[in-house]
């Protein structure tokens, strides 16, 4: 069985109602109910065995208040609005408004203002859409649970039916198979009762829970979810009833703790960084540009403020404007798709980005590599040798306890030795008493009758190896034996149920426990967790793909170093994939060495939620881009330190609430669908920032050259907020491009060294294309003096612009195949569109209220010219950058 521990939490104790308040214990203290005896636990809460008064519980659910989590209230769509303005370039592009307002440059500003509002608008609408999808997401922890309460003090108790939200500290509840525990409680009484924890700890396992009234010295420094007389809300029966006293109840509740809004504090993930790193290099560069241009035009041109409308044009030439409205749109129509074909909701829209980004993928096994339904996988004797009988007394024994016992369903282990055996439900065979599974006992034993064996019963017992065996008559030598033998088995990932028998001569009266002595051993039934289908399909596509996975579970190593070698991973360090890690090891690791083991390892056994947190930080430390997966209570702490967290749609409540991403199901295929969806769109979003930055900087560049040498501005300001308004205009089909296949192949990281290495290069290759243009206006305008030349120039450097930024957009798509490159779609479109207003605007109506003027056929064709070689430069200089790559 797994090791688990203590989820943090913090809460109170809700004594009855002559007792003070008294504080919820931190983590490390006792927790409530688990300290004294069940009737001292029963006086503290001023309760009994009969339950409450009516009165008194209506009087504790006025005091303390509904038995409900503490739900994190909706972000309202005026606060998200303004939320989205502390987007580092929205909030650059916000202050270039503002002083273009100042400067009274109005089209400049309303145009940036714009563009601000529509960014922010379609980033919080996209949030707000998918906050809503998720609320129609949450399923309550439960519904109604039966409370033991009396009408008065004299009254008789009656068990009903009541809300969950109406339980209170003190009330006695029945918990069958198929309930889930609706608080926090102490077991008074309970009968086979067995929990599944594995939303709170990760255990696959259920987990027995009896009576406890003396300390247990095997129990000291426990976790409280190893304490057997208490289950946590969260918990749900596998098999057996019980009763029990609520002790906590809503935000007191270790449920609740993941609420705590400490825990749900989150680092900046890979999408903030990089968004931040290429912003604050940008930034520079623009805080830098209005005082050049101001000092360089009083130096040598004489000029003064004049100039100051024109040095914020040309900041703002330099800024991409469009970048919050690409990436909103870019994110949304992602998202959007998503959840229209795969059923994922991406609550956080840069969640998306870093899907496409992750190349490290943390996981638990159970429900994700594995179905959570074991099979059998050998039946063997006390020799390690094949014998079909052990599997058929199993199996005998399994279905007889299961009728005689009137058990609702069977465990996952009968259920597994029932389908494996052949002919379980033999008539032959007559059952004649059950003494079902017992978590002291850890034994279940059927008693039947067998054909010609009157006079005789025989017992059959099944359980836990060590358990079995302390009821068999070995001697010492003999049952070390066996007990290696069933060591080796489960080092091997192998889960095991030992069987023996034994006659007893007929008798009338009832069987117990002391009759389950000096049985015969039968053999061992191994059983072995089931691979999901589409587990190693999904596994080969996300490493194809260049994403790492790594198990973090809470099983046993050899059962986790089982599973992931059936699904090709291979876990040993000669197959170079790393080894298994013990939570033991990781103990013993600094933070530093644990980034090194964790680079180098698979699968990490025995993880607490603590030790998954952990983990994952140092794997983000290593320089990662980490996604964690988890449905449970216990992956919490994980799926906040994660770039990405995720869950599937079924998950507890306050996982969903933390997860940036909701899947349709806990399936390793729709992550690879949303980790494409995440490249899609992160794949324009770079192309987008190449393009546009590479052809901006090549702008400014010339444009900062022109201003020093010739005697008139180079571009009017209103000529700079026209060309940027078309420019921006045909950058918004970055949004909706298809990128090239090499785009998908491997994780999409927006690193800004990588950016300002391309952007550097092409800009200046841009801005030698601009400069000789001024050769070829030199030219073409000789003759031109005066009013008409200025005219004349303002309209060859934009028609100019125009067709550079055209071709930029069309030859610089990196990472495309030439039939790629030929295809057309939206970018080749807006790039046509963009070219033919450079080549018209001068020549319409519109042109001499901007300042421009027609020019000669000449220009035309030596501009041609340019552009050819422009073209031919920026093949070869994409061609070399791809090959570098």
């Amino acid at each position: 069985m797994p090791e688990s521990s203590a989820a943090a939490g913090s809460g109170r104790t809700i004594p009855g109602t002559p007792a003070p308040v008294t504080p919820f214990p931190a983590v490390g203290t006792s927790v409530p109910g688990s300290v004294g005896t069940s009737l001292q636990i029963l006086r503290s809460l001023d309760s009994g065995p009969r339950g409450l008064v009516e009165a008194h519980a209506e009087e504790r659910l006025a005091r303390f208040g509904e038995n409900v989590l503490p739900a994190w209230r909706p972000v309202p769509w005026p606060r998200r609005f303004v939320r989205s303005l502390r987007d580092p370039f929205t909030s650059v592009l916000l202050c270039l408004g503002l002083v273009s307002a100042v400067v009274s440059a109005w089209g400049t500003a309303c145009v940036i203002l714009a563009l601000v509002a529509v960014s922010c608008l379609l980033r919080s609408t996209e949030e707000h859409r998918a906050d809503r999808s998720t609320a129609a997401l949450r399923e309550l922890v439960a519904t109604t649970a039966t409370v033991v309460r009396r009408t008065s003090a004299d009254a008789p108790s009656r068990e009903r039916e009541v809300p969950v939200a109406d339980l209170v500290p003190g009330d006695v509840i029945r918990l069958g198979p198929g309930d889930l525990v609706p608080a926090d409680v102490r077991v008074l009484r309970a009968g086979g009762l067995t929990v599944h924890q594995s939303a709170l700890t990760g255990e696959s396992a259920p987990v027995a829970k009896h009576p406890l009234d003396a300390p247990d010295p095997a129990l000291a420094g426990a976790g409280p979810f190893a304490q057997p007389q208490l289950c946590f809300q969260g918990s749900s029966v596998t098999s057996g009833s019980g009763t029990a006293v609520i002790t906590a109840t809503g935000g007191a509740t270790r449920f609740a703790a993941a609420h705590d809004g400490r825990a749900r504090q989150r680092g900046a993930s890979a999408f903030d960084r990089s968004v931040q790193g290429i912003s604050w290099t940008l930034i520079r560069f623009m805080l830098l540009t209005p005082p050049l241009v101001l000092m360089a035009n009083a130096a040598l041109r004489g000029r003064g403020l004049e100039t100051l409308p024109f040095a914020v044009a040309v900041a703002v030439g330099l800024t991409p404007e469009m970048l919050p409205v690409i990436v909103t749109t870019a994110l949304a129509r992602g998202a959007a798709r998503l959840a229209r074909t795969s059923g994922v909701i991406v609550k956080r829209l840069p969640a998306l980005h870093d899907l496409g980004a992750v190349d490290v993928l943390c996981l638990d096994k159970t429900g994700t590599l594995t179905e959570d339904r074991p099979v059998v996988e050998a039946a063997v004797d006390g020799s390690d040798l094949p014998d079909p009988g052990v599997l058929r007394w199993a199996a005998l024994s399994a279905l007889w306890t299961l009728q005689l016992a009137e058990l609702p369903a069977p465990d996952a282990l009968d259920e597994a030795v029932l389908d494996a055996a052949e002919h379980p439900e033999d008539s032959a065979y007559e059952g004649v008493a059950a003494l079902p599974f017992d978590p002291v006992r850890r034994v279940a034993t059927a008693v039947l009758r067998r054909p010609g064996r009157l006079g005789v019963h025989t017992l059959v017992t099944k359980g836990a190896v060590e358990a079995v065996l302390e009821r068999c008559a070995l001697d010492g030598e003999e049952r070390e034996r066996l007990l290696a033998l069933a060591a080796r088995k489960a080092e091997s990932g192998l889960r095991l149920l030992a069987v023996a028998r034994a006659d007893r001569p007929a008798r009338h009266g009832a069987y117990s426990p002391a009759d389950e002595r000096g049985l015969t051993f039968v053999g061992l039934v191994a059983l072995r967790d089931v691979p999901a289908p589409s587990a190693a399909d999904a596994l080969d596509v996300l490493a194809r793909r260049g994403v790492t996975v790594k198990v973090l579970t809470g099983d046993h190593p050899g059962t986790a170093a089982r599973v992931c070698e059936d699904l090709g991973l291979r876990t040993d360090p000669a197959g170079g994939c790393g080894e298994v890690v013990t939570a033991e090891l990781v103990d013993t690791l600094s933070d530093a060495e644990l980034a090194r083991v964790a680079d180098r390892a698979t699968v990490f056994a025995r993880c607490t939620p603590e030790h998954k947190a952990r983990i994952v930080s140092a794997l983000r430390a290593a320089g990662h881009t980490t996604g964690f997966l988890g449905d449970g209570v216990n992956d919490l702490p994980a799926l906040h330190v994660a770039d990405v967290g995720i869950c599937p749609r079924n998950a507890v409540d306050v996982a969903r609430e933390a997860a940036d991403v909701v899947l349709a199901e806990k399936d390793l295929t729709a992550i690879d669908r949303a980790v494409l969806a995440g490249r899609h769109s992160s794949g324009n979003i770079a192309t987008y920032l190449r393009i546009t930055l590479s052809s901006n900087l090549g702008n400014v560049i010339a444009m900062l050259t022109a201003g020093l040498m010739l005697p008139f501005l180079p571009m009017l300001p209103a000529q700079v907020l026209v060309q940027n308004l078309c420019f921006d205009a045909a950058q918004l089909a970055f949004a909706f491009d298809r990128p090239g296949a090499s785009a998908l192949r491997r994780p999409a990281v927006l690193r800004s060294r990588d950016f300002l290495r391309f952007i550097t290069g092409f800009g200046l290759l841009n801005a030698a294309a601009d400069l000789a243009t001024f050769g070829v206006l030199a030219l073409a305008l000789h003759n031109a003096a005066g009013t008409d030349g200025e005219a004349a120039f303002h309209a060859g450097w934009f028609t100019e612009n125009l067709l550079t930024q055209a071709l930029v957009m069309v030859l610089l798509r990196t990472g495309r195949s030439a039939a790629e490159r030929r295809a057309g779609g939206p970018l080749r479109a807006a790039a046509g569109g963009l070219a033919v207003v450079g080549v018209l605007l001068p020549l319409t109506p519109l042109g001499p209220l901007l300042g421009m003027s027609a020019l000669p056929l000449l220009y035309y064709l030596l501009l041609g010219s340019v552009l050819g070689l422009y073209a031919v430069g920026l093949t070869a200089a994409r061609r070399r950058y791809e090959r570098r790559r």
